[in-house]
């Protein structure tokens, strides 16, 4: 395990997020029309609700997740040097995260809690058409608080990178500003996802400040960023981020993804999937691709190959972490490619 230091980076990112298990289930169209259940976007659930989605569903796997995680996750896999600050119960479920997320080459040192909520849980309902409708149950994350985020750990990463999901409980937002403040204040960068639309409407005012305040690099997809701006016109909302943040890497799905730097927009095709399962955790992977390539040196076009890579892995299966040795895969894909690996 990498051990902490007060002076000196041992860590590439820093994640910072909600530690949930996902409980993944296939389901039709008709199961979310029949429950008034809104499709392809988050839904935060009490544990009543929770409960009763899990019980008309068969579960085909539960695997530990959460954005943030599943970023660092895909991070370590790359080869890079993670860790993780989140919250559990000290229960059953939170067991299996911790040893899950430790098993990936994470280091993850939040303590656990001993009383109160359970540990988070996210109801992951995959139609055929490989959409994926989440539910979730926070549990234990709401007791997430400025308290738990490690001033050392924070230090001694070159990027901490912060879900937008945190913001959807009470501290949210002074648990992000504080780290983001302790990072800036030791000449580290901050990366900031959107993560689902749920998160910025109707809070848009505050994410805007937020990132004009502490953002260096910015994760969204189509949606999210046109969310942010209350526009339609996808262009339109490249050029209102531009000024605002050093790097935006926006993903499109099959349309690929789209990187502003300054005046420079950099366009990037998507990997060819030729059968798509589960999108889940295809943004969290895309950001651990760029990060690791950003750690790297790597050119910002290149980045976003390798979040792309990243990407297309974690869709050929169900759940949010990789299969595979992603540091052999992109590896592999970017020698074919032509590009030192």
């Amino acid at each position: 395990m990498i051990q902490k230091s007060e002076t000196t980076t041992y860590y590439d990112v820093v994640g910072i997020g909600n530690a949930i298990v996902d409980v993944l289930a296939k389901v039709g169209d008709r199961f979310l029309s029949e429950r008034d259940l809104p499709k392809s976007c988050m839904t935060l659930l009490n544990a009543q609700d929770a409960g009763k989605i899990y019980a008309d569903i068969v579960p085909e796997r539960e695997v530990s997740g959460g954005s943030a995680a599943n970023t660092v996750a895909g991070l370590a896999s790359l080869g890079g040097a993670p860790a993780f600050i989140g919250k559990v119960h000290d229960d059953e479920l939170g067991q299996e995260f911790t040893r899950d997320i430790g098993a990936a080459g994470v280091d993850f040192f939040t303590a656990p809690l001993n009383e109160g909520p359970v540990t988070g849980r996210s109801i992951v309902l995959v139609t055929p058409d490989a959409m994926r409708s989440m539910f979730t149950y926070l549990g234990a994350n709401t007791h997430l608080s400025v308290d738990d985020i490690d001033e050392n750990i924070i230090k001694s990463s070159r990027i901490t990178y912060l879900e937008g999901y945190i913001l959807d409980y009470e501290q949210g937002f002074d648990i992000a500003e504080k780290a983001a403040k302790i990072a800036k204040s030791n000449g580290r960068q901050v990366a900031f996802s959107l993560s689902d639309i749920s998160c910025v409407n109707g809070k848009q005012a505050k994410f805007i400040e937020f990132i004009k305040n502490y953002v260096d690099i910015l994760f969204a997809n189509d949606a999210e960023i046109r969310a942010l701006f209350s526009k339609d016109d996808f262009l339109e909302c490249l050029d209102l981020i531009k000024p605002m943040v050093e790097i935006a890497a926006i993903t499109r799905g099959e349309k690929g993804s789209v990187i502003v730097n300054g005046r420079t927009k950099t366009f990037v095709e998507a990997e060819t999937v030729e059968n798509v399962v589960d999108t889940t955790g295809a943004g969290d992977l895309y950001a651990a691709g760029f990060l690791f390539g950003l750690t790297k040196g790597r050119s910002l076009g290149t980045c976003a190959i390798i979040g792309s890579i990243a990407a297309a892995e974690v869709i050929t299966h169900y759940g949010a972490r990789p299969e595979v040795s992603l540091r052999g895969l992109v590896r592999n894909k970017l020698l074919s490619y032509g590009k030192q690996a």
